[in-house]
Order: structure tokens, then sequence, then C-alpha cells
């Protein structure tokens, strides 16, 4: 019997993985975040499996549907949305199973912060203007942050920042990151990224808080920040340049 941790992507039940979702449609029980993975990607469970929405379990109740499996002999479809190793909350599960002895394995999935990227069709990474995206969040009811992970510290590098779970602590973000980056660097909030209800709200730092309490977003959305974000006049990488040479593409002989 497995545990399979499973990254259901960013919310398009087609942005799964083809691992993912063949663990999803042969493990007999399927245990999902239910606010956050779509229902198509669970109603691919095999006729029969238990279904069970963990978002209002604590991880006490969660453990103990795996202890159960375990006993019957049954894999287990753990699925969390975006990608499992990014706020996934899967560390603690981990650590439980280990003191069980009971296995377990992780397929990844796609982060929100590449689909929303994808959606504003858009690099994160620019030549002579970023090199570097740092994935972030901030301390609100969540846990603290680390000493040295704060906005301030990090935008100091003026990499390209994806800050999770935010999207109430805005105020912050702004107060935080403007001296660093500017008034005018663009700013995106992108809410529910590839649902039918997706919403990008394109802005800067100095209006994107009031463009988005104007769409009474509370919850769901990830913060983009980066002159990426609005760059066109970039140099051109030097990957595809005539005269970048590698081992296949040699240099010509003169």
């Amino acid at each position: 019997m497995t545990v399979h941790f499973i990254g259901a992507g960013p919310g398009a039940p087609d942005l799964i993985t083809v691992r993912g979702l063949d663990l999803i449609r042969r493990c007999p029980v399927v245990l999902y975040a239910g606010s956050l993975v779509p229902a198509e990607v669970v109603a691919e469970a095999p006729a029969g499996a238990r279904v069970v929405d963990t978002a209002p379990l604590t991880l006490d109740e969660i453990i103990a549907e795996m202890e159960s499996a375990d006993r019957a002999g049954q894999d287990v479809a753990r699925v969390h949305s975006g990608d499992p190793s990014l706020y996934g909350a899967i560390g603690e599960q981990m650590r439980r199973l280990d003191a069980l002895g009971i296995a377990y394995d992780v397929t990844p999935g796609v982060p929100a912060y590449a689909a929303a990227a994808a959606a504003l069709a858009t690099e994160l990474t620019l030549p002579e203007v970023a090199q570097t995206v740092v994935l972030t969040r901030t301390a609100s009811r969540s846990s603290a942050m680390p000493v040295g992970e704060d906005l301030a510290t990090l935008g100091a590098s003026g990499a390209t920042l994806a800050i999770h779970l935010s999207v109430t602590n805005l105020a912050h973000v702004v107060r935080e990151l403007t001296p660093l980056y500017g008034a005018d660097c663009p700013a995106v909030v992108a809410y529910r990224v590839s649902w039918p209800d997706e919403v990008m709200i394109r802005g800067t730092l100095g209006d994107i808080r009031d463009k988005v309490k104007a769409t009474c977003i509370t919850r769901t959305a990830l913060i983009l920040v980066g002159r990426v974000l609005g760059e066109s006049g970039f140099t051109d990488s030097r990957l595809y340049h005539p005269d970048h040479h590698h081992v296949l593409r040699p240099k010509a002989d003169p």
C-alpha cells in the first residue's frame, strides 16, 4: 500500500500530469482538498472508490483515513492543488507516515506561478531584466516568516516575485516593495488561474491595491511583481545567437 501525494495543478482539469491522473484512476481511496481541486479531477476515481474532501478535516483525521486504507491494503491518492512541494502542507503528513511505517511517494504538479505566467504569455526571466524568480508569501494568520525572508530583504534583489497566500495582505506587499521596485513597477494579481472564472488584474505597485479592492477578491490569488511583467525592450537571449556555440551547435571551421 502506498499513499500517493499528487499535484493536481492550478485548476484546469487537463493541467494535471498523466501520471497523477493515472494514479487517481486506479486508487480505491482518494483524499482531496475540495476547495482547490476541481471536481472533474476526483471524478476520475474508480467506481466505488472512497472519495473524501479533506477541507474540513484536521491533520489527525486525514492521517486516520490513511491508516484505515493501510490496514485494508488500499492505495491512497492524496490530491493537492498546484505542486505539493509549494505550500502543500505535505511535510507534516509525510512525517506522520514515516512514524507509522506507511509508504508514500510524490507526483509533481503544475504550480500556480507557472500557470499565471502562461496565462499572461510572459516569461518570468528575461535577459538583463531579471534572471531570478522568488517564490514566497507574507505572514498574516498563517505561521510567521523565518528571519531574513521578509519582503524588504527578498525584494532588495530586484528579482521577479511570486507572492502566494497574500492577497489579503496586499497593502503590506505594496508598502514593502514600492521603495525597492518603484510605484511604476508592473504588478499582477492572478485569481483562480486556469479556472473558468479566472481573473487577471494588471497594474503597478502604485495602483494594484485599488484595482483589487474594486473586485472584492480575498483568496485564491497569486501576486506577481517585477519589471519582466511589462518589459518589451529586453536583449535577446544568447542561447540562439549565431556566435553562441555549444556541443549541439559547434563553431564552424574557418
